[in-house]
């Protein structure tokens, strides 16, 4: 009887520790396809697109020009940025005056369309044979021709007995020998060193404006004195006034490509060109100081100012930007 009494105390003393025990929090979860060690992962840069790139120059100039009543080869080159020698060369003009209305004229080198040995997707164009017939197909390999092997033939082995040294080995080996004496070494003589050639220079490349993209020209005003006519689509540059004689300067660096009287309504005119791009012109002065084919820096004198083909005494400047007229007052700068 007191053993069931017992039995049942501690069967309630159990039951009352299991009640009373806290409750455990689950096990942690770890994801095992990630190495511990990796560190974690970080997020993509973000890009800036609102960064301004600087647009190339564009050339909307036409590869051919069809002359119209009133043209000349002169105001073709000026409306076109180019020199007019070249365009008489590249249509192999032999009088720069002699063109006819309806005669289509080139405006590139024809060296620039040299045509080319193959197209984009890598076929190869061959040319026709003199005959007119299909180009020669290139005489395939066959795979199974027999292929000559170079055979190398070997000393023959020397049969010697146990007592034979070295030396005699190497002396059968090499074979008879020729004399006595022996071959003296070359004399080494001693290396001369090339003489070390100056580095050459870089190119020495003008700055590109980064708005544009364009070669920069570091553009100065032709002469001194109040702009009495400013620019537009009909005057095409800028008209300055001054006094017969006052000194006509060169904008920028550049070549004379025109001086002349050939374009009706300029006057005495100087064009200069300063690059692929920008042309300057210069019309209605008294005297022209340079030629064509001169080279000239920018603040240059090359003009004294008139009225030629003019009501009155200015200067007449103009920039063209591949042939189209710009107004000058956004490129230049005081002196």
């Amino acid at each position: 009887m007191n053993v069931r009494r017992t039995a049942g105390v501690l069967s309630t003393l159990l039951l009352a520790a299991c009640a009373t025990e806290p409750a455990r929090s689950p096990a942690p979860i770890v994801d095992r396809t990630r190495s511990a060690n990796a560190p974690a992962a970080k997020p993509a840069p973000v890009q800036n697109t609102n960064v301004a790139k600087a647009a190339p120059a564009v050339d909307a100039r036409g590869k051919s020009y069809t002359v119209k009543p009133g043209d000349t080869l002169y105001s073709i080159a000026l409306e076109n940025g180019l020199d007019y020698k070249e365009i008489a060369a590249w249509n192999q003009l032999a009088d720069a005056n002699l063109i006819k209305v309806d005669q289509v004229l080139r405006l590139t080198d024809p060296a620039d369309d040299a045509s080319s040995v193959g197209d984009s997707s890598g076929v190869v164009i061959r040319p026709l044979r003199p005959d007119g017939g299909a180009p020669a197909a290139s005489t395939p390999v066959k795979p199974d021709a027999p292929v000559a092997i170079a055979t190398v033939s070997y000393p023959k082995a020397l049969k010697l007995s146990y007592s034979t040294d070295a030396a005699t080995v190497a002396r059968q080996a090499e074979g008879p020998t020729q004399g006595a004496a022996q071959a003296k070494p070359a004399e080494t003589k001693p290396v001369e060193k090339p003489e070390a050639k100056p580095e050459a220079k870089p190119a020495d490349n003008k700055p590109l404006n980064p708005a544009t993209g364009e070669e920069e020209i570091a553009w100065s005003w032709p002469t001194v004195g109040k702009v009495i006519a400013p620019f537009s689509d009909s005057s095409k540059g800028l008209d300055i006034g001054g006094k017969l004689g006052q000194p006509v300067l060169a904008a920028g660096a550049g070549k004379i490509v025109y001086a002349g009287t050939g374009l009706r309504g300029y006057g005495k005119l100087v064009i200069i060109k300063h690059n692929k791009t920008y042309l300057s012109a210069y019309a209605h002065n008294n005297q022209l100081l340079v030629k064509e084919g001169d080279n000239v820096r920018k603040g240059d004198k090359i003009a004294e100012m008139g009225n030629s083909d003019a009501e009155q005494i200015k200067l007449h400047f103009e920039i063209r930007r591949f042939g189209k007229p710009v107004d000058p007052t956004k490129y230049l700068t005081a002196g």
